[in-house]
């Protein structure tokens, strides 16, 4: 889910459940401004934190649990990390990514890893 999608997924819940950021923030305990900035700028700049409790709140699930993935904290630090960078960064890391994947594909090694992960179904 992209943040853009996800910043409008989440005003359009506010709107709805809520009827004004205000109450919405109230309601979570976080300042207005903080709520307001995260729904005006998009929440590809929001603490990761923030984020997962508005999302919470609306009944907005972030995970795709047909795969599930192991988040330990490595891994949403590296995800708080990426959402900071701007979209040269991001663009960096998306080629840099892509290769490696290409590159363990290549090698077997994800087809490995995923046979591993089919023993355990």
């Amino acid at each position: 889910m992209n943040a853009e999608y996800l910043t409008s997924l989440i005003v359009d819940e506010v709107k709805k459940q809520y009827r004004s950021v205000r109450r919405f923030a109230i309601h979570l305990g976080i300042p207005q401004t903080t709520v307001a900035s995260a729904l005006k700028n998009g929440v590809g700049g929001t603490a990761y934190t923030t984020v997962v409790l508005m999302c919470k709140e609306l009944n907005i699930k972030l995970v795709n649990y047909d795969t599930p993935l192991p988040m330990d904290d490595k891994v949403i630090a590296m995800i708080e990390n990426y959402h900071a960078l701007d979209e040269k960064g991001q663009h960096c890391i998306d080629t840099v990514l892509k290769m490696e994947y290409d590159r363990c594909r290549a090698e077997g090694t994800i087809q490995s890893i995923c046979d591993k992960r089919a023993d355990f179904d």
